[in-house]
């Protein structure tokens, strides 16, 4: 459900995106944009990524005011392994291409996010924001009506 631009209803609160770090932030703004306009209110947590994870750890009362979670890094995608143990909202995993070494264009971090033992996560494809907030948007959409 796609809402347009003349529409004045309330946004519907819920949606939740963090980043790991802010090389991360085209992919999670893009998955941000994507929720608002299908008509979600969008707290976002940027850099609170596990190499520094106390920042994570400060926005646990963020975490669980949401409905769903799109969960964005690169690197080892960890991300939202971490999160999916702190939370029981659904988790959209986004890998981003970004890093160094041996990211391999964000192959590291999809393995990983597909490998979570974490529950409640899903992924999607490396850099898709915009069917993560797609997702998380029809999450908290469907589950408001």
């Amino acid at each position: 459900m796609v809402r347009s631009e003349t529409e004045t209803d309330p946004k519907v609160p819920g949606v939740l995106v963090a980043c790991a770090g802010t090389s991360d932030l085209p992919v999670a703004i893009e998955a941000s944009l994507t929720a608002e306009m299908m008509g979600c209110e969008v707290e976002r947590i940027f850099d609170v990524g596990v190499a520094g994870i106390h920042r994570l750890f400060d926005k646990l009362d963020n975490l669980n005011r949401a409905r769903a979670i799109v969960a964005v890094a690169g690197m080892e995608g960890a991300l939202a392994s971490v999160i999916g143990g702190l939370v029981d909202v659904p988790i959209i995993a986004v890998p981003t291409s970004v890093g160094y070494g041996a990211s391999f264009g964000g192959l590291a971090a999809l393995l990983a996010m597909l490998n979570s033992c974490a529950p409640g996560v899903g992924v999607v494809n490396i850099d898709n924001g915009f069917g993560a907030g797609y997702l998380a948007a029809n999450i908290v959409l469907t589950a408001a009506r």
